[in-house]
């Protein structure tokens, strides 16, 4: 027998000559663009093979933008004209390939920070990654972004017996079409955004869907009278108060909507707008759920206490036969895996400092993407991060002109 020895040799180290930005999404692709139009350099890392892979892999097919077009744009770069009002998922995706195209973003594909700490005694950043073929790489720079988002890992609620239930059992990042659920009695446990857009999704494809709304949530139109709901909304905030927008915007939905209580969705007694700046609760932009539910294709059923073999016995004491279960849940920042020793992140991965302060630390560290406030907040929050670090930039090297590629890969040292 042949024994093999693993090479214990240390990992490649390489020093960057500009920020680290952790992650491709729309975020780090923001402040990539807005960095390398300055002719900054920068290096970034990505654990997946493709840029924004939460929409190019994670989404559903009927998944469109739920804002209006201009509210999603990245900085430089506005949608194609010919694209609708909302755009569709293909769309969005073909926006972010242009726009890393455009601006020459080329990240490092299939690598996986597993740490980042801040060395005192250095002043420089270190970033432990894993690449292809497991290969061990540390990169070393004064400036790190976190980029990786607010959606980064699925939340799997541990509702007692799930492990037992007999049927399919799926989160929402690995939907992709009612197809497969034709006839079936399917669970959704949640009702955001995707938990609506799924349960309607399932309705079009002939499944039954039942829709668990545990807690209280706000539901409005998307639009009124062909206005976007949310582009009033900001539109009345240049003009009123907070709370007065809320009371429209609650009226307004009631007006349009209807009274929700006799169909088991009940209200919060903090407005829309206000929930979403505290506890960045999104509200449910209804685009015809709500009519399935009136007609009894939508089952809108409480909370689960527990599932059985075959059911899933909910909080009022009914039971529920079910086939499968979509777990609608949502994501979670995965910052406080890997970020070490700093305490510009909570513990639930987000910084403490709220929007619109929250894009930078201390020692060079910055965030990008974790204001709640959707690609506008990541947009804004890219423009300040790539204004921050290009006025140092700029200001340690007056001599050197700036360049317009905006990758320069760095140097290896390989110790």
């Amino acid at each position: 027998m042949v024994l093999r020895m693993q090479s214990l040799s240390p990992p490649r180290r390489v020093s960057v000559d500009g920020p680290i930005i952790v992650g491709a999404g729309p975020s780090g692709l923001a402040v990539a663009a807005s960095l390398g139009e300055e002719g900054m350099p920068f290096l970034m890392l990505e654990r997946e093979d493709c840029i924004a892979s939460l929409w190019q892999k994670r989404t559903y097919d009927r998944v469109k933008l739920h804002l209006p077009k201009h509210f999603c744009e990245l900085p430089r770069m506005p949608f194609p004209d010919h694209y609708p009002e909302y755009p569709t998922r293909r769309q969005f995706i073909d926006y972010l390939e242009d726009y890393a195209a455009t601006f020459k973003i080329k990240p490092e594909f299939n690598t996986t920070v597993l740490s980042a700490h801040y060395d005192n005694t250095s002043g420089l950043w270190h970033a432990q990654a894993t690449g292809p073929g497991g290969a061990q790489t540390e990169y070393i720079g004064r400036w790190l972004v976190v980029a990786t988002g607010e959606n980064a890992v699925n939340v799997v609620p541990d509702i007692p017996g799930l492990g037992g239930f007999s049927g399919e059992v799926t989160h929402v990042s690995h939907y992709k079409s009612g197809e497969p659920y034709h006839g079936k009695r399917v669970l959704v446990v949640g009702c955001g955004n995707s938990g609506m857009e799924v349960s309607l999704d399932l309705c079009d494809h002939g499944a039954h869907p039942f829709m668990v709304v545990r807690d209280a949530m706000h539901v409005i139109p998307r639009e009124v009278l062909g206005k976007s709901t949310f582009e009033l909304a900001m539109l009345l905030l240049a003009w009123l108060p907070l709370w007065l927008v809320d009371k429209i915007m609650i009226f307004l939905a009631w007006l349009v909507l209807g009274d929700l209580d006799k169909l088991g969705i009940h209200r919060p007694a903090v407005g829309p707008l206000t929930l979403k700046h505290t506890q960045g609760r999104a509200p449910v932009l209804d685009t015809g759920a709500l009519a399935r539910i009136r007609s009894g294709q939508i089952t809108v059923v409480p909370g689960i206490t527990r599932f059985t073999n075959s059911d899933a016995v909910l909080s009022d004491g009914t039971a529920v036969h079910v086939d499968a279960v979509i777990l609608a849940t949502g994501y979670r920042s995965n910052v406080p895996q890997w970020l070490r020793a700093t305490d510009f992140f909570g513990k639930d991965g987000y910084p403490k400092t709220e929007f619109p302060n929250g894009w930078k630390g201390q020692f060079g560290l910055y965030s990008v993407g974790f204001a709640r406030r959707g690609l506008s907040g990541a947009s804004a929050d890219a423009v300040h991060v790539a204004k921050d670090l290009c006025q140092v930039w700029k200001e340690e090297r007056p001599a050197k002109k700036a360049v317009r590629p905006t990758y320069r890969r760095s140097i290896s040292v390989v110790l």
